[in-house]
């Protein structure tokens, strides 16, 4: 499995217009393939009235289920070009009906594939897009002299801090990558001589918004 991989943290909806039909592409993140098979039925009981209501959707770390439909326009023209977004961009665990209704003019092969894509990249667009990522929480339990390297160190290596606590000592817990964690504890070794107590915690998954860190389910 991927150490890390693009997801939907927040769903959005865009709408563009080619030749007086309007293309609605409502995006939202997905565990199942049973929540997408909902998500698609529910958008086509609200837009019951639209001509057709095209879907795609991709699970798995490694895009290992990827389904789509186009609805009643010509085979080809829709749910593929939108499923190839999805797959372009690289993001999982993520379903997107694109609901058209019809403006009276024929747009063509080439036109409705362009149109559905454009659709789906303004639903992306309007959605928060992040990095799911995979985490190890290092604890260091220090004394006060400690405290500026162990902020330096963290600073320096972009690393977020979970938690810190000061009591007679100091604990802090950092949340390092399978990238950093060997990197952390070596310079946090070096800077304390040796003397902070370094222990590592169960694995998380996490991803960061505005500056916000937020832990993801399994």
């Amino acid at each position: 499995m991927p150490d890390s991989y693009q997801i939907v943290y927040h769903g959005g909806t865009g709408e563009i217009t080619e030749k007086k039909s309007r293309f609605i592409a409502t995006v939202i993140p997905i565990a199942t393939e049973e929540e997408a098979l909902s998500f698609i039925e529910q958008m086509k009981k609200q837009y019951w009235d639209a001509s057709h209501n095209c879907s795609a959707y991709t699970l798995g770390s490694r895009h290992e289920t990827a389904r789509c439909s186009d609805d009643g326009e010509p085979h080809g023209t829709a749910g593929r070009p939108m499923l190839e977004v999805l797959l372009a961009e690289d993001i999982h665990n993520v379903c997107v009906v694109v609901t058209r209704y019809f403006g009276g003019t024929l747009l063509g092969t080439g036109g409705l594939v362009r149109a559905y894509q454009a659709a789906v990249k303004a639903g992306l667009s309007a959605s928060t897009v992040v990095t799911r990522r995979y985490g190890i929480p290092v604890t260091v339990v220090t004394d006060y002299n400690s405290i500026g390297k162990l902020q330096y160190i963290t600073a320096q290596m972009e690393l977020f801090t979970q938690d810190i606590v000061y009591t007679d000592i100091v604990t802090a817990t950092v949340l390092t990558t399978e990238e950093t964690r060997q990197a952390f504890e070596k310079k946090i070794t070096e800077a304390t001589s040796g003397k902070a107590v370094i222990t590592e915690q169960d694995a998380v998954w996490f991803c960061e918004t505005g500056g916000e860190l937020i832990f993801l389910s399994v």
